[in-house]
Parts: C-alpha cells; sequence; structure tokens
C-alpha cells in the first residue's frame, strides 16, 4: 500500500486484554458494508441496526438502552433538545384536524409550538387546568389525539393526578405524553403510570453539568417508536455521539447528585418559608403545593427545583439584589452543577386558569457547592428584598 493510501486506512490493532469502564465514543457518517447485498439489504437490520451515522452509533445505542432500562421502557429515541422531543411527538402523532391538550403550565415553548407552528397548519390546541385530574374527560372530543403533561408544571409546581389524567385521554381516544425532565426517571416512572411517551430533557440532570443540549422519548410500544423514528428520518435528526458520552457520563452520577440536590432543596424550601420576602414558596413536598397530596402518592421524592413568589413591593430592588448574590448565578436552565436563580413571569403563559400573583417568581435550582454557602447566600437576598418590604 502506497502512502497516500496509509494516510487514510488504518492499521487493525489488536483490542486482546483492553477492557474499559468508559464508554467508547463512536464518531461515523459512514457506515460501510462487508459486501454489495449487504449495502442494498441495509433496510432489513431491523430497529437496531446500523445503516447510516445519522440514525445512530454504539454509543448513542448504548444511551438509549440505558435510559430504557431506567424508564422501564422498550425502546428510547434521542433527539438535539428537550424542546426537539417534544415537538417530534407532537408532529409524529397528530394530522390536520386532530387537536392536542396541554397543561396551562407546560413550558412555554410548548404552548408557542402550538399555536405558531401547528394551528396555522390546521392541528388544534388548548391548555386545560392542571389540576383537572378526571375532569379532563370534559375536555375530550373525537378529534383530540394526545394530552400532554408535564409534572411539576413549569416554575409554578402544580402536582398533575397523572393516573386520573392518563386513565381519561386513553378512555377518550388519546394518547398520553409526558415532560419528566424535573423527576427523571430516577424519582418518577410515567410509563408505569399511563404514558405512552416519557420525554426529558438530558440537558438537565442526566448531562448535570451544564455542558450539552439532548433530549430523549421513550416508550413501551415498538410502533410508536417506530413512528418517533420515521419522522426524524424524514427531518433529517440525529444526535452526536460526543453528546451521548457526555449524557452517559453524567448518568453514572445523577443518582448522588439528585438526592443531594433534592435533600438541600427541601431545606431551603422550608426555610424560606419564614421569610417575609418569600410569600409563597413552591416545592411540591410542601403541603402548600397544590398537588402535594399526589406528589406524596407518586414520586420517590424530589429534585432541586423550586420556586419562590415575591412580594411585588421587592421588585425596586430585586435586581441589585440578585446581581449581588455571590455563589447563585442568574440563569435559565438548571440541573447542572451550578446554583442558579431565575426572575420569571407566568401570568402571559396562562389561558385556562389565570395567574394572579403580582410578584415576580424566582425559580432556584440548586447545585452543588457548600449548603451552608449557599443558604448565606439565599438569605442574604431575603433579608434584602425584605428590607424593602413596608414596615
Amino acid at each position: 500500500m502506497r502512502d497516500l493510501s496509509r494516510c487514510v486506512h488504518h492499521p487493525a490493532v489488536s483490542q486482546e486484554g483492553f477492557a474499559s469502564l468508559a464508554v467508547p465514543t463512536c464518531r461515523a457518517s459512514t457506515i460501510v458494508f462487508p459486501d454489495a447485498e449487504a449495502y442494498a439489504n441495509r433496510k432489513y437490520r431491523g430497529p437496531d441496526g446500523y445503516s447510516y451515522g445519522l440514525h445512530g452509533t454504539p454509543t448513542t445505542r448504548t444511551l438509549e438502552a440505558q435510559l430504557s432500562a431506567l424508564h422501564g421502557a422498550e425502546r428510547t429515541v434521542l433527539l438535539p433538545s428537550g424542546q426537539a422531543a417534544i415537538t417530534v411527538v407532537l408532529l409524529s402523532v397528530l394530522l390536520p384536524g386532530d387537536r392536542v391538550l396541554i397543561p396551562d403550565t407546560a413550558y412555554p415553548p410548548v404552548r408557542g409550538f402550538c399555536q405558531n407552528y401547528l394551528r396555522p397548519r390546521g392541528i388544534d390546541f388548548a391548555a386545560y387546568d392542571p389540576m383537572i385530574g378526571a375532569g379532563i374527560a370534559r375536555l375530550m372530543t373525537p378529534r383530540t389525539k394526545l394530552v400532554w403533561l408535564e409534572s411539576p408544571g413549569s416554575t409554578t409546581m402544580e402536582v398533575q393526578d397523572f393516573r386520573a389524567i392518563a386513565t381519561a385521554a386513553h378512555a377518550g381516544g388519546a394518547l398520553v405524553g409526558c415532560d419528566n425532565t424535573w423527576a427523571t426517571p430516577l424519582l418518577f416512572k410515567p410509563l408505569d403510570h399511563g404514558a405512552d411517551f416519557a420525554m426529558e430533557a438530558l440537558t438537565k440532570y442526566v448531562g448535570g453539568h451544564s455542558d450539552l443540549l439532548l433530549g430523549s422519548v421513550s416508550v413501551r410500544d415498538l410502533g410508536l417508536r417506530q413512528t418517533l423514528k420515521d419522522t426524524m428520518r424524514m427531518l433529517g435528526i440525529g444526535i452526536s455521539p460526543d453528546e451521548a458520552a457526555l449524557a452517559l457520563r453524567g448518568l453514572e452520577t445523577m443518582g448522588v447528585r439528585l438526592a443531594h440536590v433534592g435533600r438541600v432543596a427541601l431545606d431551603f424550601a422550608r426555610r424560606l418559608e419564614a421569610f417575609p420576602a418569600a410569600r409563597r414558596v413552591l416545592h411540591p413536598a410542601l403541603p402548600a403545593c397544590p398537588g402535594h397530596a399526589v406528589w406524596s402518592r407518586d414520586f420517590k421524592g424530589a429534585s432541586g427545583v423550586f420556586s419562590v413568589v415575591l412580594p411585588p413591593e421587592v421588585e425596586p430592588v430585586l435586581g441589585p439584589a440578585l446581581s449581588a448574590m455571590r455563589l447563585f448565578a442568574i440563569g435559565a436552565s438548571w440541573g447542572g452543577t451550578r446554583s442558579l436563580v431565575a426572575p420569571m413571569t407566568v401570568a402571559a403563559d396562562r389561558s385556562a386558569v389565570p395567574w394572579t400573583e403580582a410578584g415576580t417568581i424566582l425559580r432556584l435550582s440548586i447545585g452543588l457547592e457548600d449548603p451552608d454557602e449557599l443558604w448565606d447566600d439565599l438569605a442574604t437576598l431575603f433579608e434584602a428584598l425584605g428590607a424593602a418590604l413596608p414596615g
């Protein structure tokens, strides 16, 4: 073989005696075949076969299999983000004339996709009260093909009666999907409670280090898996094995990270209830949180994200007080090692149940810093806010 050929044809190297605890990162666009017949028959390699890098490598298959095991699913598909995972579910099961129901507390871009993309293309949607439970049967019509849940709700943390909603939705002929990012399958398994699609933003707790964007959908019905894969193939959607490798590494520590941040977050939530500037503390483990009894019944625990409703009187000092925090960074995403705070408003994103609180909502994500130092930072914030209250 001449030198130019040697540059592009790698020598075979023995792997005998090599064993690593790390999952190899297999990068590929082209998949090669042993002969022309194998190439011609590549579409018959089955749902887990390899045909083109866009559709999977051993690295992505390993992540899919691990997530499927955690969810009790038959298969999982991987997508470039949590939002992409949600939109592919909707695009896979809805046709013009169909209707989808979403909770009023869903991640706001879900409503935006329904309103700005699906509705102009003849697919209708309606937002429902997340606390409706079995009453969702009243909203079901022959056109309703999908009911979406997000529990706890985005920012305001309402916990939905999952099984009651899923039962009513199935009785009405609809499929059921769920955004389970807050809980992960370690704290709640949607497929065990009636979901057909269990979606996760792997960007958050699975990745765990604020350095990747990834989403997943897990299913028990192989027909639904094929429907998702067909949509992804037509849209040209795939994920990088490098992102999958980061997610696989994050999964190894997710259990201990989630247990730690859940314990610290609940402690902080209870302590914040004593501060005048914390008008309402929204944490599913607190009895005053909507759906607390359902959370106690269905969830194994709580993660590290919760919210605090502030009095409107603190608004003039809120910006400087947030900027003065030492450990909490101001940021929109969550689930990483760093603690985050995000000032939120939700009134414009609600229609089924108007949000009547006038004050800003602070969404807190607890990270892995020293808990005492984190509490000092948080207490200093709420003391500063409390000083702005009348009297």
